[in-house]
């Protein structure tokens, strides 16, 4: 099984970032859009995992004490810069709320020999990933300019940054995703309240 541990967004905001997405998915036509249905705040990929033990990480991720999120999701941006952008990406602002959720999660899951993270955590929300090459967010050896986000990045120039909306997450998830021909699909395995 494929894990990851992510916040699901409010109903209205996944709308509006959608009608947002079909504005302007023409002027990036072959970066892999996300699926509306499928947008979600990842906190942390666990990656690979035998489903005999998904109950480990169940108890464990049910340890986490953490206090709900308000979240603002507005902005856009591209990783790991406009000039080789390879991910396109809706902002999130937050209080540290945000920063303490995603550090507990990894440390509780690292007590499963689950790898920490190295680098800091960058709440956003992936609208689209370039055509090839990684989608992750972090510089690579071989980053040089990338075409797929120019057009979008000329047009999105000229418009006033998107106000998608404000929400709480008083809950986080446990997801399965799973790798198909369409794209990945995601299924909620477990919930966990937030205080």
């Amino acid at each position: 099984m494929r894990l990851f541990v992510a916040l699901d967004i409010d109903e209205p905001i996944r709308e509006r970032i959608a009608r947002f997405m079909d504005g302007v998915r023409g002027f990036a036509p072959d970066a892999r859009w996300a699926r509306p249905e499928s947008l979600h705040i990842t906190l942390k990929f666990i990656g690979q995992w035998r489903g005999e033990a998904l109950e480990e990480v169940r108890r464990t991720l049910s340890s986490v004490q953490a206090q709900a999120v308000g979240l603002n999701l507005r902005g856009y941006g591209f990783f790991p810069s406009a000039k080789s952008a390879r991910v396109f990406w809706v902002g999130i602002e937050t209080g540290p709320e945000l920063g303490v959720l995603a550090k507990s999660v990894d440390e509780n899951l690292s007590t499963l020999g689950i790898a920490r993270e190295t680098h800091a955590f960058s709440p956003h929300l992936t609208l689209a990933r370039g055509s090839g090459g990684s989608g992750s967010p972090r510089r690579q050896r071989n980053d040089g300019p990338n075409r797929d986000f120019q057009k979008l990045q000329e047009k999105l120039a000229a418009l006033p940054a998107p106000e998608f909306g404000t929400m709480t997450a008083r809950e986080f998830f446990l997801y399965e995703s799973k790798l198909g021909p369409g794209g990945s699909r995601y299924t909620k395995l477990a919930t966990f309240p937030l205080l």
